[in-house]
């Protein structure tokens, strides 16, 4: 009922508006009111661009004055990351002084060459030179930022099997996520969906026949060793899903019926990124905001105050629960990681 007021009252006061409107249009009798454009107002449209020029570098030297630090570009911590942010950085550059200085152009030769009584505009009906440049100009950029894309890709892409690998399973469903270790051989044990026997915990449906599968390892909270790669094979339950490492610059679709994969080396701990200086002051900045809300966070059963941890998120829009669809990711070395691994169960140990 109150939408249906609301709609209402707004309906009426645009016929409100309107009404004025039409009243001072009436009231106007009398009066010069010519539809056509003339010197005065080519001369007002024309500084309006130059102000509107002045505008935008205005608000672009604010923004990057007040907003431009980005500490994401800064602080991958994957190998590849920094490739990455580095494709991210050209790309952005280029794009800033493409804008910079067609802007500049578009405005001011609005405003050189405004309207005047007797002037005749000089145009070119076909100009081949022109075109050629014009068009020439931005096929090298572009080709050039693609093939620089490509080559990026592959290198993370291509996995060198030599360097043997670390194995996960990376199990997406509606809304969370499952980790699977390969354990010592190092090879997963097959699954499938139509083997989930909820009963016995089997929930990623895994061959309990398979004799790869008698060392994996299901976990719900993904640990790695710093310095180690890691080949991630991705499966969805239901829909499609996305796993999305931000601070690892990885990001893999997982689709119903096949593997996906995605492959990298963390190259920074959970506990050296947390003292990284970017981090300790999104940190704080996160628990300041926190603390005006104690009341309604302590009344929810959280923690108050929040501490940094890398995430596996899901990127894509999977249902109403997609928000919250996060596992915690710890990077820590090899001797801790080895420790925790001893501590969990293997996949036969962990059935009922």
């Amino acid at each position: 009922m109150t939408a249906l007021l609301t709609i209402i009252i707004v309906l009426f006061v645009a016929v409100a508006l309107w009404q004025m409107v039409k009243i001072f249009d009436l009231a106007q009798v009398g009066t010069v009111n010519s539809q056509i454009a003339d010197d005065h107002d080519n001369k007002i449209n024309g500084y309006l661009m130059i102000g509107f020029l002045v505008f935008i570098y205005l608000i672009t030297i604010l923004c990057f004055w007040y907003i431009g630090d980005l500490p994401l570009l800064s602080n991958a911590a994957s190998e590849h990351g920094a490739e990455v942010d580095n494709l991210m950085i050209i790309s952005m550059v280029v794009i800033f002084i493409v804008q910079t200085i067609t802007q500049f152009l578009l405005h001011y030769f609005a405003y050189k060459y405004k309207g005047e009584k007797g002037r005749k505009a000089l145009f070119y009906a076909d100009n081949n030179t022109l075109e050629f440049i014009w068009t020439i100009i931005p096929v090298i950029v572009l080709a050039g930022l693609i093939i620089y894309g490509l080559f990026t890709w592959n290198d993370i892409m291509n996995v060198d099997e030599d360097e043997d690998p670390m194995v996960i399973e990376l199990y997406a469903q509606q809304f969370k996520w499952t980790a699977r270790y390969s354990g010592n051989d190092n090879v997963l044990g097959k699954a499938n969906v139509r083997l989930i026997d909820i009963d016995r915990a089997n929930t990623l449906g895994v061959d309990e026949d398979d004799p790869n599968a008698q060392d994996d390892v299901v976990v719900s909270e993904l640990h790695l060793p710093v310095g180690q790669q890691v080949v991630f094979k991705m499966r969805s339950q239901d829909v499609l899903h996305s796993a999305y490492m931000p601070h690892f610059r990885a990001q893999m679709n997982c689709v119903p019926g096949m593997v996906t994969q995605f492959a990298f080396t963390p190259t920074v701990t959970t506990a050296d990124m947390r003292q990284n200086p970017d981090i300790v002051e999104k940190v704080k900045n996160i628990n300041d905001l926190r603390k005006e809300r104690i009341v309604e966070i302590e009344e929810s059963g959280q923690e108050l105050l929040y501490e940094f941890d890398y995430l596996l998120l899901c990127n894509k829009i999977c249902g109403k629960s997609h928000y919250n669809m996060q596992m915690k990711i710890i990077v820590e070395t090899q001797e801790e990681f080895d420790a925790w691994m001893k501590e969990q169960k293997t996949f036969p140990n962990s059935l009922n």
